[in-house]
């Protein structure tokens, strides 16, 4: 037998051996669907929708207070609904140019079957066709007097707040008729800070200056004395119209608060004091006096017109009680708030 066909009788030999073998391999199985479970139905849940003024009050920076109480003012769902009311049908703010800064004041209130000191958030809305300041007055027990700097000095500026309605919209496209006090300095940057420049922060509140009225300041006759004494300071109010010089140190002396050898010394501090708060006194005077001529008349009548409204959170079960601890906004220069809300 020739080569060649012994090679296609075994090719065809090794083609039936496949085929066998693949006959002989175990059909597919198919695997069984599983059925289908339909998704238990469930509730829809309903978010209650935002009012158009619900964040105002927690966008008002509140100004003087501590850094480290903060959080704790927004510890409480507080509810400022009077102060959106204020701007509809109705309302005292409605159609007016606004103002608003926030303010803190820690009171004891009953809350939960107990009273606790809480720090309750409190906002301030002035009424003005212009910024009614573009300053801070600071001031604490351990000044001697107040300190008047720019806002922007403490970070702080008047900006408009958009009410959410109108976020989607351009901001410059949105006249508002609502502006609030922001600061922009950021906490995380405290600690780089000079612990003078953050306590300032905690003594620090929009100063508002009326030119119509007198301040307090000029017409007042006393004097703070803070003396270094050698072992303490002396700490005490001199009054130069009702007070003798001679008889009010020597009576300090009686009482021990100051050594007799340190008379002649604290005489004569108080002396300049005296010449010191005389001379502020009548250039505050003649300032005011300069500025009022200056003034045109629609600026007069803007000052004229400027109006306080203060604004608590209203009571809700959720919340502490503060409807007894209510007190009005005092400015020296303009008296108390025009409204308590």
């Amino acid at each position: 037998m020739r080569k060649g066909t012994k090679r296609k009788t075994r090719q065809k030999e090794e083609a039936s051996q496949s085929e066998e073998a693949k006959g002989k391999q175990p059909a597919k199985t198919t695997r069984a669907k599983r059925a289908r479970t339909s998704k238990p139905e469930t509730e829809p849940e309903y978010f209650e929708d935002q009012r158009n003024l619900e964040d105002l009050w927690k966008e008002t920076f509140p100004v003087g207070t501590e850094w480290d109480q903060l959080d704790s003012v927004y510890q409480f769902k507080w509810d400022f609904s009077n102060l959106e009311k204020a701007f509809e049908e109705g309302g005292a703010l409605l159609g007016k140019k606004v103002y608003l800064f926030g303010c803190t004041e820690p009171q004891l209130v009953p809350y939960k079957g107990e009273n606790k000191i809480i720090c309750i958030p409190v906002v301030v809305a002035v009424v003005s066709p212009f910024p009614p300041s573009d300053k801070i007055g600071i001031n604490s027990v351990q000044r001697e007097a107040e300190e008047i700097i720019p806002m922007k000095q403490m970070k702080m500026d008047w900006v408009p707040y958009i009410p959410l309605e109108d976020r989607e919209s351009q901001v410059d496209r949105v006249k508002s008729q609502i502006y609030i006090l922001r600061c922009t300095q950021r906490r995380s940057a405290l600690k780089h800070l000079k612990m003078d420049r953050v306590k300032k922060y905690e003594y620090c509140l929009p100063y508002f200056y009326q030119p119509f009225k007198e301040d307090e300041l000029e017409q007042s006759t006393e004097v703070q004395i803070i003396f270094p004494a050698e072992e303490k300071p002396v700490f005490c109010e001199f009054d130069w119209e009702l007070d003798e010089l001679e008889e009010f140190t020597d009576k300090l002396i009686a009482e021990e608060e100051l050594s007799g050898d340190q008379k002649d010394a604290f005489k004569e501090f108080v002396k300049e004091k005296v010449r010191e708060a005389k001379k502020s006194n009548r250039e505050a005077r003649e300032a005011r006096k300069k500025a009022i001529e200056e003034m045109s008349e629609e600026t007069k009548a803007a000052f004229e017109s400027m109006r306080f409204y203060k604004f608590y959170p209203v009571q809700t079960p959720d919340t502490p009680d503060v409807s007894n601890v209510k007190s009005p906004f005092i400015n020296r220069y303009y008296g108390k708030a025009h409204e308590i809300l």
